[in-house]
C-alpha cells in the first residue's frame, strides 16, 4: 500500500539512568524526545524519496500516543564504569527513487565515533552489496562519508554513548531513526 511509505524521517538519541533497566530505557526515550509515542520496530530500509528532517521538525508533526515506525538501537548495563553505545547509520542512493539502508549497532567499550562509524559503514556496505559494488566502496576523508562512484548520495550516523556511573544503577543508550507516514 503506497500510503504506508514514509515521506519523512528524523534521527534522535538519548541516554537514561534508573534503578531498573526499564526505568533507564524510559529515561533514554525521554532524553531522545520519543517517550510519549508507541514505538514499532521495523527493519532497515530507508524509503525512496524520504526526506531527512530535523528532530524538532519531525516531533512537531506527531501526536502523543501515536504509533511510530522506527529503527531503534538500544543498549543497557548496570556494570559500574561500563561504556555502552547505540548507533544508527544510513546510506542513501543518489537515485532517490531507489531505497537505501538503515543499520543499528549496539556495543560495549566503543566511543561515540567508533560505534557511529561502524553503523555508517554497515549501512554503506549493505547498499553497495545490493548494487554488486561492495569492493568499490571507499571512505572519503574530505567529505567524512562513504562514496561509491556516483551511486551513493550520502552516508551519516547518529550515536548515543553512556557510562554506568553508580553501582546498582542502570544506564541505557538509544539511537533511533523515526519514520513519518
Amino acid at each position: 500500500m503506497s500510503s504506508m511509505v514514509p515521506k519523512k524521517i528524523f534521527f534522535t538519541r538519548g541516554v537514561g539512568r534508573g534503578a531498573s533497566m526499564l526505568q533507564s530505557f524510559e529515561e533514554a526515550l525521554r532524553d531522545a524526545g520519543i517517550a510519549q509515542y508507541n514505538l514499532s520496530s521495523i527493519s532497515s530500509i530507508f524509503p525512496p524519496n524520504c526526506e531527512v528532517v530535523s528532530r524538532e521538525e519531525g516531533l512537531s508533526e506527531l501526536s502523543d500516543g501515536q504509533i511510530l515506525f522506527s529503527v531503534l538501537a538500544r543498549n543497557s548495563s548496570d556494570e559500574l564504569n561500563r561504556m555502552i553505545s547505540s548507533a544508527i547509520g544510513y546510506a542513501i542512493p543518489r537515485d532517490r527513487n531507489k531505497w537505501g539502508y538503515l543499520s543499528e549497532h549496539h556495543s560495549y567499550g566503543e566511543t561515540e565515533g567508533v560505534a557511529g562509524y561502524f553503523a555508517e559503514k554497515l549501512a554503506a556496505e549493505m547498499l553497495a552489496s545490493t548494487m554488486g559494488l561492495q569492493k568499490k566502496l571507499k571512505w572519503d576523508e574530505s567529505k567524512k562519508e562513504y562514496v561509491l562512484e556516483d551511486k551513493i548520495l550520502t552516508t551519516k550516523n547518529i550515536c548515543s554513548t553512556g557510562v554506568v556511573l553508580k553501582s546498582g544503577e542502570w544506564t541505557t543508550a538509544v539511537a533511533a531513526a523515526v519514520l513519518i507516514i
